[in-house]
């Protein structure tokens, strides 16, 4: 999907505009379904100088985002849910803009005071940076890589249950890109890791924006070369094989990277 253009500045919202507010890892959403508010009800939200950042727009209208105190509360007829729960039932495409209103407004929020010389930073305008005034440091929203491998052994594939998973959930495996390390690195050494097992013939499948935290999902598929299955036991719990006329475990929806490479790569009978 194609987002619009990031507008990147902090301004008073527009008459109109939609809001994404967030408390921690929540958003503001109407009490009766998942509609975002309206600039109607900024003032219930924070102070009138609050800086809100623009994000794009729905609906030919402003889109700003912006991290409140944890300890908001919902004016009348709202309620604070977890982004990713509410995320896929938002109207094509605010779920995907929430993503990156969550992103922005996390990196506002903690980079108001230089990391440096601890000076309160000052925003750039006509980009998303926030920079020192006393020693010129400048900060960027960061980006984390992460991959995901599908590993695939003839006509199986390999599902493993992250510990982290609040529901019985199977996946396949991802982990966070180290300092120094290529994307295939990466692979080769979360595979080995996770699960003791050897893989090659690396294919890239399709990537995914993901705000928890910050992050860019780079998926594969790849091919088992040797090993048994050895799971950590503390990130992974469980890892199986499933092959033709096996009932598939508990997975992600298609909302995510992780069910679109997963169903991509179903065993066929």
């Amino acid at each position: 999907m194609s987002l619009p253009p990031l507008a990147p500045s902090t301004s008073p919202a527009p008459s109109g505009a939609y809001l994404f507010a967030f408390r921690g890892g929540e958003l503001l959403v109407r009490e009766e379904g998942p509609v975002l508010p309206l600039d109607e009800i900024r003032h219930h939200l924070a102070s009138p100088d609050a800086a809100w950042n623009a994000i794009g727009t729905h609906r030919g209208q402003a889109c700003l985002a912006l991290a409140l105190g944890r300890d908001s509360t919902p004016p009348p007829g709202y309620v604070f849910r977890r982004l990713r729960e509410v995320m896929g039932e938002l109207e094509a495409p605010a779920g995907v803009l929430a993503g990156r209103a969550f992103q922005v407004a996390e990196w506002a929020r903690t980079h108001r005071y230089c990391g440096v010389c601890a000076t309160p930073t000052e925003r750039v305008a006509h980009e998303f940076c926030l920079k020192c005034p006393k020693c010129g440091h400048s900060n960027y929203p960061r980006i984390s890589p992460a991959m995901m491998v599908l590993i695939k052994k003839g006509d199986s594939i390999l599902l493993a249950r992250n510990a982290n998973f609040a529901a019985a959930r199977y996946s396949a495996l991802a982990g966070f890109v180290e300092a120094g390390e290529s994307l295939e690195e990466t692979v080769h050494r979360e595979v080995l890791e996770e699960v003791g097992l050897r893989v090659h013939q690396l294919r890239y499948f399709q990537s995914q924006s993901w705000p928890f935290p910050h992050s860019l999902m780079l998926a594969f598929t790849a091919e088992y070369l040797d090993g048994e299955i050895q799971v950590d036991g503390t990130e992974i719990i469980d890892a199986r094989w499933f092959g033709p006329g096996d009932a598939l475990p508990n997975i992600p929806p298609t909302d995510s990277v992780a069910g679109l490479l997963i169903r991509a790569n179903l065993p066929q009978p």
